[in-house]
């Protein structure tokens, strides 16, 4: 009773407080005035009070055509819920039982637009009536991860810039979960941190990794000024968390991951902030991912994976695909098959830490984060995109060198692919080169990549590994040298083999270094220099 208690709690101050965002001293104020009010609310709750499920309310972004937008609620059990639409259309009615204390129905296609009315009333029960105003259809986007997901808006390069544009995009709508964990999997958000707001200053620059998500906000911005339609932002990340702790058990088991995660000693990182989130398996996806999954969206996009970089590192490339496929799953039937059961999922790439390349297995966690195959989207992992990130540093982050402050970069890159595998735009050129043949020409080998590059000189990125024994190297091996790199051709680079035979060349690879180049300045990107290529490993025996 405490637990459910709790729960209404949390969600009526959100709701009663739809605009302010309270602090920590300013909640507990109001929790102590409101256990009495909560606990009457509560009563009538539970004996059936007509209610909207928690990330329902004004101001949201309801998905739209071709697909159907699912809206559900609570109500008195055998009675009869009538949702009506009313906007820009002709008036639209849909009816629903209530069965469990719970009523759902799905809507019609919608074009993108708005605003609409929605509103739902209950007849044989309560009779009670609520309506939600200004809601618009676009597209929907969920943003998951951990700090560097929700690294603020207030906590970029040129901040204040940044925050001067909220008030001119009015159609991108934001909405954030609340930090919290659950030992099964909860039907419906027990917090809200943020509720369906239109974007304004202060809450997109909150405290430090608190509201709202830079990545996420500018990657819905830049994706709005491209299809000049609304876009609703979803937040649910939190600072210092692995992969596990946002996965169903379903994918954990597949990959061998234990039951009973390894404990908090394990995570080695010598970043505060990176030591605050929950480790355990599924908590946050029983509590922050699978309240969601009757919302329609159209796709994820991810920033996460420095808290795996020591803990289940060599996993990493099943558990993060895994992850990816039984999201996909759950929120494809959670929807009734409204959400695609292929949704579009974009990640980040780790960019850097540590400037002193200790091994930190950030390189492995790069690979893995490409299920070992150096690009996206591939044949284990479908429409997916990826933004290279490790040009990106900030050694002067006032937050770690771990927090870079150039998340316009990354959300630009994340908007390009997007843009070409969401949405099938053509002739968006949203991948670094990546190499499509190499041979050995004397004492050289020569890569050819898959478009023109535009290359720079350079010493020590590109490495091959020596060994008359090795038929392929691991990154852990004592034979990696230095091979100097020299552009040849548009597409073309040569790579010196350093003394190396030829015959002895067991493997190759690039930037394979925490921190393998300077900002914005790796040895090969795009021929508009605007996309890096990103890190690989290639070995001469399969």
């Amino acid at each position: 009773m405490h637990q459910i208690e709790d729960i209404y709690c949390k969600y009526s101050l959100v709701i009663a407080f739809q605009q302010v965002i309270l602090t920590e001293s300013t909640m507990r104020t109001l929790w102590a005035g409101c256990v009495g009010l909560c606990f009457i609310s509560l009563l009538t709750a539970v004996s059936g009070e007509l209610r909207l499920a928690s990330y329902y309310g004004d101001h949201m972004v309801l998905q739209k055509a071709p697909e159907r937008a699912v809206i559900w609620g609570y109500g008195t059990n055998n009675t009869t819920v009538v949702v009506s639409l009313s906007g820009l259309s002709n008036r639209n009615t849909y009816r629903s039982t209530v069965r469990d204390s719970i009523w759902r129905v799905t809507l019609d296609p919608v074009k993108a637009g708005g605003p609409y009315n929605v509103s739902a009333v209950e007849s044989g029960g309560s009779d009670g009536k609520i309506m939600i105003t200004d809601v618009m259809f676009g597209d929907v986007w969920l943003c998951g991860g951990q700090s560097n997901m929700a690294f603020t808006v207030s906590q970029v390069n040129n901040s204040l810039a940044e925050l001067a544009l909220a008030s001119k995009f009015p159609d991108v709508r934001i909405f954030q979960v609340a930090l919290e964990t659950s030992l099964v999997e909860l039907t419906d958000l027990s917090g809200v941190s943020v509720p369906w707001s239109v974007p304004t200053a202060h809450l997109l620059g909150g405290g430090d990794f608190t509201h709202f998500s830079a990545v996420c906000w500018l990657f819905g911005r830049y994706l709005y000024q491209t299809l000049q339609y609304p876009i609703g932002l979803v937040e649910s990340c939190w600072g210092g968390t692995p992969v596990e702790a946002w996965s169903s058990s379903r994918p954990l088991q597949k990959c061998g991951i234990p039951q009973t995660p390894k404990s908090h000693d394990d995570f080695k990182e010598d970043e505060p902030l990176l030591l605050a989130g929950p480790k355990e398996n599924s908590v946050l996806w029983n509590a922050m991912i699978h309240p969601l999954l009757n919302m329609t969206i159209t796709g994820a996009i991810w920033y996460q994976g420095e808290n795996n970089g020591n803990y289940n590192r060599d996993k990493y490339s099943c558990t993060f695909p895994g992850m990816i496929d039984d999201w996909r799953m759950a929120f494809n039937k959670g929807s009734g098959g409204q959400t695609a059961a292929d949704f579009p999922f974009g990640f980040v790439q780790l960019c850097t830490n540590k400037q002193s390349n200790v091994p930190d297995g950030f390189p492995e966690i790069r690979w893995h984060q490409t299920a070992d195959f150096g690009y996206v989207p591939n044949e284990r992992m479908k429409r997916t995109f990826m933004a290279v990130a490790l040009d990106l540093h900030d050694a002067a982050s006032p937050w770690g060198a771990i927090h870079p402050r150039f998340k316009q970069d990354v959300a630009y890159r994340l908007t390009l692919g997007a843009r070409a595998v969401a949405y099938g735009e053509k002739g968006v050129s949203h991948q670094g080169p990546f190499p499509s043949s190499v041979h050995v020409n004397g004492t050289y080998l020569i890569l050819t990549y898959d478009q023109n590059v535009f290359a720079t000189p350079a010493k020590d990125t590109f490495e091959v590994c020596c060994s008359m024994e090795k038929v392929q190297c691991s990154s852990a091996d004592i034979f990696w040298i230095s091979a100097p790199m020299v552009p040849q051709d548009p597409s073309t680079v040569a790579v010196s083999l350093g003394g190396c035979a030829a015959e002895h060349v067991a493997s190759l690879r690039y930037a394979w270094k925490d921190w393998p180049c300077g900002f914005k300045a790796c040895p090969v990107y795009s021929a508009d220099r605007v996309l890096p290529a990103p890190p690989f490993v290639l070995h001469r025996w399969p």
